[in-house]
């Protein structure tokens, strides 16, 4: 199913989103997920919608198994090249995450980057229910977001602009409801002069609309972080992540 946000991250956007995402980030997260999941060399990881594969490769360079799987083909050419560079156990996947059926079942599944946020509900109950589906009794999903009501509404700025390296990036926002969702247009102009313009929509779920949603799908909210492993969400909170483990 075509979603406004599928073509969102290529462009000069791969390149933006390797640079606000710093090493020191991945090493945190992904040290949490070691920790809390309790991952180790006979763990199987399915990272969703992995772009440029940071905590794919971070995890198979502990020896975790990872599924990698992307709608872009330079984010999983890229994956797969490192891996195979390094003899990393990663399995690259390019699919529509909307439409793909898992092969195998997982100890653990990774939505990070707040990609879960790009589907309305009942496109989020389908993803949702195929990962359920695929995790081993027992299993959990981590989702990474910034586009929690709980958050949102009190850091809403309708027009944004920032400089990332030789680009300039402005974008102008409206907070929509029926359904509850972000419109966000952004302009990204090169030193040259030269414009790229990207549309992009966040639906926006609360906690307790999150919850209902997991749950629907047999995933139970256990918790919610802001510092992974080391600080509980609170109201106001730029990030989100999410714990639900399969009832």
């Amino acid at each position: 199913m075509a979603n406004i946000n599928d073509s969102y991250f290529d462009g000069h956007y791969k390149d933006i989103w390797r640079e606000i995402n710093p090493p020191e980030l991945t090493r945190v997260e992904v040290e949490f997920m070691i920790k809390q999941f309790g991952l180790n060399k006979d763990s199987v990881v399915l990272d969703m919608m992995c772009g440029y594969g940071r905590h794919a490769l971070a995890l198979a360079r502990e020896g975790v198994t990872v599924t990698a799987i992307d709608n872009l083909e330079a984010y999983t050419d890229e994956v797969a090249a490192t891996a195979a560079a390094e003899n990393l156990p990663v399995t690259t996947i390019r699919d529509n995450i909307f439409t793909y059926q898992p092969s195998q079942s997982y100890d653990l599944a990774i939505c990070m980057g707040n990609s879960l946020n790009f589907f309305p509900e009942e496109d989020l109950l389908v993803i949702l229910k195929t990962v359920a589906d695929s995790l081993k009794p027992g299993g959990a999903m981590l989702i990474h977001s910034y586009s929690l009501a709980e958050t949102v509404i009190k850091q809403f700025n309708p027009r944004t602009w920032t400089d990332i390296g030789e680009l300039r990036i402005l974008s102008k926002s409206r907070y929509l409801f029926f359904p509850t969702r972000m419109d966000t247009e952004t302009m990204i102009i090169t030193a040259k002069g030269e414009i790229e313009m990207k549309q992009a929509v966040d639906y926006i779920f609360s906690v307790s609309e999150m919850a209902r949603i997991l749950g629907s799908v047999g995933l139970h909210l256990k918790e919610i972080y802001t510092v992974p492993g080391r600080r509980k969400f609170a109201v106001g909170d730029p990030y989100a992540y999410m714990i639900a483990v399969k009832q």
